[in-house]
């Protein structure tokens, strides 16, 4: 997102403090709740459940929310607006949710345009995580443990491949989005989490048989 949008990411102090407004409401409650959302991620059907669920607010995300044409820009973003959008995106822990999806969401109910809001949920995402990255690694070697020479090694491909990824599809999201909305990331979420659920499902009466 840096790169893609350097000149935009470089903007005025005064963008950095309303990225930071929004940084907030993570931090207090991935600190407050890390330990359960941890806990979560180990159940597929919660995972499920808030893809369907998230799936079925997509395909309506569109009719419930319409941008006013003067904030069409994220340095036009107002403080309040980006603690609101912040709020949002602290149900992307709940696992299954989209943090992408929610912040984007948030900045739609607070009258963005879809192609604003994604760009300022983009945004939110470097100091997101970063932070997230920063205290997992903290919590890692507070713990008593140590990368080996190939984990490091694994970190560092799977960071590239996430650039060049990120590169390719940050363009393209935004660009799909501002032309035709959700429905079709609604119809996904919808169709992988009742797979979830099915899979799951039949194996558990595999197992008691």
């Amino acid at each position: 997102m840096v790169v893609l949008y350097f000149k935009r990411f470089f903007q005025t102090l005064d963008f950095y403090f309303k990225l930071f407004v929004a940084f907030i409401p993570a931090v207090f409650f991935g600190l407050l709740f890390g330990k359960k959302i941890d806990a979560l991620l180990e159940n597929p059907v919660t995972v499920a459940v808030s893809l369907v669920l998230g799936g079925i607010i997509l395909l309506k995300v569109d009719d419930w929310f319409t941008p006013k044409e003067e904030t069409q820009t994220t340095d036009k973003i107002s403080y309040l607006t980006a603690l609101k959008i912040g709020l949002f995106q602290c149900l992307a822990m709940i696992p299954g949710v989209s943090r992408s999806g929610a912040s984007i969401i948030g900045g739609m109910s607070q009258k963005l345009s879809r192609t604003t809001a994604a760009e300022f949920s983009f945004f939110l995402a470097v100091p997101t995580m970063l932070g997230a990255t920063v205290k997992k690694c903290y919590d890692y070697y507070k713990d008593g443990f140590v990368l080996s020479d190939q984990q490091i090694n694994l970190l560092i491909i799977g960071n590239i491949v996430a650039f060049i990824v990120a590169m390719l599809a940050i363009k393209s999201f935004i660009g799909y989005l501002s032309k035709h909305g959700f429905k079709m990331f609604g119809y996904y979420r919808i169709i992988a989490g009742t797979a979830i659920l099915i899979i799951h499902f039949c194996i558990l009466k595999l197992t008691t048989i």
